[in-house]
């Protein structure tokens, strides 16, 4: 599975795109200006959410995030968008994500904090944050960080989250892409874009030269949202 690269994608997109959403001659009323709280709490939502187009693979690795309760969600989620890599990997997906989640985020506090709590726990579980061969401890430990996450990004303002959503989603489509069998994206078009560039998934190319420059883009970016704010903060005082 191609956990890690897709929450590693959903990241890093989001730090690289964050910066431009509050171009108001781009998005007019709907820009924002994101302190860089918001920018890292987007980032892990983003994560999170570059796994939410495998919610329809009941044997996938998300699929054991909180144990039955999730196990159960995506055979349910997979019989009614046709199987793995049909409705769930679209645009409409991830903009019905987007939506959804935004007007969580701006609406319905606690339901954007239970929304929250999945995502993140489906973020640790792509990147490889847990137990694996210790599967009932690996869901504990998933529920705890997950729980620490939300309270500690309790107070944030997250009206922002649908765009996090949206790119996270879309970061795993163009990911899947690149990969033998494609994606829908115009679903209910069943025409599938596919540029195979990874030949395998969770194969050498993944594993030695995708993840480590993702993982080196993550760090960079975050760097530069981290001393920017610091930057801006000096100015401001000055």
């Amino acid at each position: 599975m191609m956990g890690r690269t897709h929450a590693l994608s959903g990241a890093v997109v989001w730090l690289a795109v964050a910066p431009l959403l509050s171009r108001e001659q781009w998005l007019g009323s709907h820009a924002v200006s994101l302190s860089s709280s918001q920018v890292i709490a987007g980032a892990v939502v983003s994560a999170g959410a570059a796994l939410l187009p495998d919610i329809d693979h009941p044997h996938g690795r998300i699929a054991n995030t909180f144990g039955p309760v999730t196990r159960v969600m995506c055979r349910w989620i997979s019989r009614a968008a046709g199987g793995h890599r049909h409705a769930t990997h679209s645009i409409l997906f991830a903009l019905g994500m987007g939506v959804v989640m935004g007007l969580l985020a701006a609406r319905f506090e606690y339901g954007w904090w239970a929304a929250l709590f999945v995502l993140v726990g489906f973020g640790l579980r792509g990147l490889g944050l847990d137990f694996e061969k210790h599967e009932h401890w690996s869901s504990v430990m998933d529920c705890v960080t997950a729980g620490v996450a939300v309270f500690l990004m309790h107070g944030i303002d997250m009206s922002f989250a649908g765009y996090a959503v949206t790119l996270g989603c879309l970061a795993h489509l163009a990911g899947d892409c690149l990969t033998p069998r494609g994606c829908p994206l115009l679903w209910p078009v069943t025409w599938r874009m596919e540029t195979v560039l990874v030949p395998r998934t969770d194969g050498r190319i993944e594993h030695w030269v995708v993840v480590p420059l993702l993982a080196v883009a993550a760090v960079i970016l975050t760097v530069r949202v981290v001393t920017g704010d610091a930057v801006s903060h000096w100015l401001t005082a000055g």
